[in-house]
């Protein structure tokens, strides 16, 4: 399975919620040495979410970026800055889409989604009045963009979509926003004593090793997990999980649930805002069921269009109560380039080395010699 991801990889409502810390948390002291915006791609909204509101304005990755659609279905993610004389081109300051084009509120200027100015009310549009724009890519509706090391253009891609059919239901997207750095969270993919021990999942190991492509890392573990369902009824979960990491922005994991039979997806994207928040967004959808293995409490009454439905939402309950255990941490931590490890921290020099490619000057980016050597052998640095 790894290998076919790899081949194609290297070749509903949108809750939000800002979670807030004390004030001491979202004062963290960030690393000299990790820089606020490794290189990749990073989310930007889902392709629903841009139709539906026509124009979207964020903070992104430092930038004021606006995303929209034209009447082919094409979507430009620009920075939200006219190159006329600067104005800002969001929604707040007036700015709208007309026939597919983005118009400037201040006078005027139209922008197709390539960024080029093609028509202004008083004149011939000038061929230098360009917007910034970033590279796109949209994986089942979701739309990434590329941010390249002084603007360079992608190194990597994102992977084609997974396989779709009408037995999976559809995406479910949860959005938190919190003082953190991408890197951290995606660590997490490779950190499976914390599944133990902040968690607490069970029979928690690792079945294959952490292998690495280029940009692209996958972890496989299996675990099992207990659920409360409707605050009454204990259910615990055998899990089998394979995560694909491309960058820090982008992890993907294909769950597949032995005891019930269900298949799942879940999507953890990181994305930076302004050097201090991130903004987390956790997407999933689970296959329908038709025959469980074991009966589910209650689902046997429900129609069978509406149980994937059903156990998506249990699924996202689960996973965000997960995230809101690490954001206690994730937000009060302070990135160490020197950890001291031990053998049961499995493979983060790994994941380490591979973060090294998405910064600039990686080389010297990083020191952290004794991290492989603990993470290899399990040996206290000097």
């Amino acid at each position: 399975m790894a290998t076919r991801f790899a081949q194609r990889v290297l070749q509903p409502s949108n809750h939000v919620l800002s979670v807030k810390m004390p004030a001491k948390s979202t004062n963290r002291k960030k690393s000299p040495l990790l820089s606020p915006f490794p290189e990749g791609w990073y989310f930007v909204a889902s392709r629903k979410s841009i139709l539906k509101e026509k124009l979207i304005q964020k903070t992104w990755l430092g930038e004021e970026i606006v995303a929209w659609c034209d009447g082919a279905g094409r979507i430009c993610v620009a920075v939200a800055v006219c190159p006329h004389l600067g104005s800002e081109l969001g929604p707040a300051a007036g700015g709208r889409v007309s026939d597919g084009c983005l118009v400037c509120p201040f006078h005027g200027y139209e922008f197709d989604v390539s960024g080029q100015c093609v028509a202004t009310p008083f004149a011939a549009a000038p061929k230098a009045a360009k917007l910034k724009v970033f590279e796109t890519r949209e994986v089942l509706g979701m739309i990434f963009a590329w941010w390249g090391i002084d603007g360079r253009p992608s190194q990597w891609s994102l992977p084609e979509d997974p396989p779709a059919s009408a037995d999976w239901c559809e995406l479910g997207f949860r959005t938190l926003r919190f003082a953190g750095h991408p890197q951290e969270t995606s660590e997490n993919a490779v950190d499976l004593a914390h599944l133990r021990y902040v968690h607490g999942y069970d029979s928690v190991q690792r079945v294959e090793p952490v292998t690495v492509d280029g940009a692209y890392l996958t972890s496989c573990f299996d675990f099992k997990r207990t659920q409360t369902i409707a605050g009454i009824i204990d259910i615990t979960f055998d899990v089998s999980a394979m995560t694909h990491v491309l960058g820090t922005g982008y992890s993907f994991v294909e769950i597949h649930e032995r005891s019930i039979g269900m298949d799942a997806r879940l999507w953890v994207l990181a994305t930076p805002v302004d050097g201090t928040l991130i903004e987390l967004v956790l997407v999933s959808q689970v296959r329908q069921m038709r025959n469980p293995k074991r009966p589910i409490v209650g689902l046997r009454f429900v129609p069978l269009r509406f149980r994937a439905r059903i156990m998506n939402r249990i699924l996202m309950t689960a996973q965000k109560q997960d995230v809101m255990q690490d954001v206690v941490i994730w937000s009060r931590k302070q990135y160490r380039s020197r950890p001291r490890l031990c053998r049961s921290d499995g493979e983060i020099g790994v994941y380490r080395r591979y973060c090294k490619q998405f910064y600039p000057d990686h080389e010297d980016s990083f020191q952290d010699g004794p991290v492989d050597r603990v993470a290899e052998h399990g040996e206290a640095p000097p």
